[in-house]
């Protein structure tokens, strides 16, 4: 974990009458987005002062030149609200105004995709590594590394965060020696919005809270929890598209696990759980070798996984059951892909070299899900999180 400061989007009547019922259909169905503004967070130093942008055009995979958008440090995972008008940063210090934690930053977008400074609140924990937004854009929740905890912070009116409404402490430990205390690595909200999952590093469990948005308030749902095999060191989480299954990456034994799921109840039930690495690599721990994040695509054929070290990008075909299969270990051509994201058209791919300061752009074959680079890149300094907002 980097510890640093931070700181501070036939007759004429007839023919007339088809035009304008056609032109009223188009009105109700609105244009898919092919403009969008990427936005990157990043470990800050020698290359980086905060959060960079880019324009994409996900009809001709043409980008343009990364901008810094808001000057900030180290503000490493990044989650946008769901009105497009306010971006949220973590951030590891060592407190926020006089309250001993990490950090959440709120910031507005302007029109011209640059982020103004709204607040900060404490995480309350510390190390915070990963941030999500409800669906309703009331409350924000954070993932402690370090302290093992999560917390929820309300989402004012005009887009800044308010102190915690709700926070959860873990506790335990598992079987390695990286294990021995809670490490709440990633939080992610159901389709419905009714619960949070929260993958433990430290404990191989992805805990289950109930989520309630309007109060902004976290309670332990029944299950309270789903477990990974021993050892594993559950990291980032994704829904399928279908609302049926979850999967969580593993940073531990670089394996992937599909989980079926019930969504009344907010339960999990493994499926299985497959390694991201070619067989000839062999299954277990490999010595400087972790995964690091999971995207499912949208169409739900597909899923992805990083691996660091290795540094390939695992593409996997998603079966009618949920079960995974591995199809390709596709060279990340970047160094350390701590973390990658697909456009939201499911088109293209960007992978994110925390170690070689760059980005790398990647065709998605839409039959297969493999992966062909395309020989772009963008530098960036240590990029570690990637989120897209539509502008046209």
């Amino acid at each position: 974990m980097n510890r640093h400061r931070f700181l501070k989007l036939a007759s004429t009547s007839t023919v007339v009458a088809v035009l304008s019922t056609a032109c009223a259909s188009a009105a109700d169905k609105p244009a898919t987005p092919t403009q969008f503004r990427a936005y990157v967070g990043t470990y800050t130093g020698k290359k980086s002062q905060g959060i960079y942008s880019f324009t994409f055009n996900s009809t001709t995979g043409e980008v343009g030149k990364p901008e810094l958008a808001g000057e900030a440090t180290s503000p490493s995972f990044l989650a946008i609200h769901p009105n497009g008008k306010n971006l949220y940063a973590v951030g590891e210090v060592a407190a926020v105004d006089g309250k001993k934690g990490g950090g959440v930053s709120a910031f507005a977008i302007q029109p011209d995709g640059k982020l103004k400074l709204l607040s900060q609140a404490s995480t309350v924990g510390s190390g915070p590594c990963h941030i999500s937004v409800d669906k309703s854009g009331k409350v924000a929740l954070a993932a402690n590394y370090g302290g093992g905890s999560v917390v929820a912070l309300p989402i004012k009116a005009d887009g800044s965060v308010g102190s915690h409404t709700g926070f959860a402490q873990h506790e335990g430990k598992s079987v390695t020696k990286r294990q021995s205390q809670p490490n709440a690595h990633s939080v992610n909200i159901s389709p419905d919005n009714r619960f949070a999952f929260v993958a433990d590093l430290g404990l191989d469990k992805v805990l289950i809270y109930k989520l309630d948005a309007a109060k902004g308030t976290i309670t332990p749902n029944d299950p309270a929890f789903a477990t990974v095999p021993p050892g594993s060191g559950p990291r980032h989480f994704a829904f399928h598209p279908s609302g049926k299954f979850a999967y969580v990456i593993n940073e531990i034994t670089l394996t992937m696990t599909a989980f079926s799921y019930d969504a009344a109840k907010g339960a999990l039930t493994e499926i299985h759980t497959v390694s991201t690495l070619p067989a000839a690599d062999g299954p277990g721990p490999k010595p400087g070798w972790s995964t690091a994040e999971v995207v499912a695509h949208p169409g739900g054929k597909f899923l992805y996984g990083s691996n660091r070290g290795h540094d390939t990008i695992a593409v996997f075909s998603v079966a009618a059951d949920g079960k995974i299969t591995l199809v390709q270990n596709a060279p990340a051509e970047v160094k350390t892909p701590r973390n990658f994201n697909l456009d939201p058209t499911g088109k293209w791919l960007f992978t994110e070299g925390q170690g070689s300061d760059t980005i790398a752009l990647f065709k998605v074959d839409q039959t297969t899900g493999k992966l062909t680079a395309t020989g772009t890149k963008l530098e960036v300094g240590s990029p570690v999180c990637m989120k897209f907002l539509a502008v046209k």
